[in-house]
């Protein structure tokens, strides 16, 4: 005899199908082909020439609570100082604004994209992210190897964490933000590119065919994320370095 008070474990759960269409991930509507870092509002341009090579800055408008902590001065200055040979096609500099739920799921100081879509353009890209500054600074107690060495360039930036046994804890101060977007992430994502450079497109030849470029490129995406990580590094601190011992950073915030 069939016994209705005795129901499917399973009813309610995710086993069975619940909740799976409201789980916490960044959206990515239909309607769309722009991946989620490409979906910008309410933002302006500003155009700089930097070394004889053009840049294109655009800001994106901060909610309330949220800052970029560099300026478009700031930026110009450490991007001055950048070997005028590592610039290649990079022309796009975002200052975004992420969606709250980014902030949550997927928090970077700043990232480059090879080809980011902008107005029916499509161009290299380093995106420098605003931070919400009513929010805390969290690291996981337990820390890989990696993760313990971004941890000490963290605290080297100036970022003062207390443990919560959960979690190591700091608060945003815009200072220490600016430290490390400024010194650190955005020669980092030069780092990136410059590798992309020497692998895919400094090699090429005069009768080279587009297969072999491809084929560069699929060498270059093929390489480990920690090998990439590892390249990115070297050069941010190797450029962090001769500009510290040569006195020109750090500076005072540049007003735009």
């Amino acid at each position: 005899m069939n016994n209705p008070t005795r129901r499917n474990r399973n009813l309610g759960t995710s086993k069975q199908g619940y909740g799976q269409n409201n789980k916490l991930v960044i959206p990515s509507p239909c309607i769309t082909s722009k991946v989620f870092y490409e979906r910008l509002s309410d933002y302006e341009k500003v155009t700089k020439l930097i070394n004889g090579h053009e840049f294109l800055f655009v800001i994106e408008k901060t909610r309330e609570g949220s800052f970029h902590a560099c300026s478009i001065g700031d930026i110009e200055k450490i991007i001055k100082q950048i070997p005028v040979q590592d610039y290649g096609d990079l022309k796009l500099i975002i200052f975004r604004q992420p969606k709250r739920k980014e902030e949550t799921l997927s928090p970077v100081w700043g990232r480059l994209i090879y080809s980011y879509e902008l107005e029916t353009n499509y161009l290299p890209a380093i995106i420098i992210e605003a931070v919400n500054y009513e929010r805390k600074l969290k690291w996981p107690v337990k820390l890989s190897i990696e993760m313990q060495k971004e941890f000490e360039r963290l605290k080297s930036d100036g970022h003062i964490f207390s443990n919560d046994s959960r979690y190591f804890v700091a608060d945003y101060n815009l200072e220490n933000v600016r430290n490390t977007q400024l010194y650190r992430t955005l020669p980092h994502e030069f780092g990136h590119y410059v590798h992309y450079l020497d692998v895919v497109v400094r090699p090429e030849t005069e009768d080279e065919s587009y297969e072999d470029w491809e084929q560069r490129s699929d060498t270059y995406f093929a390489i480990p994320s920690a090998e990439k990580e590892k390249f990115a590094h070297a050069y941010a601190d190797q450029f962090k370095k001769q500009l510290t011992e040569s006195g020109i950073i750090p500076f005072d915030r540049i007003a735009d």
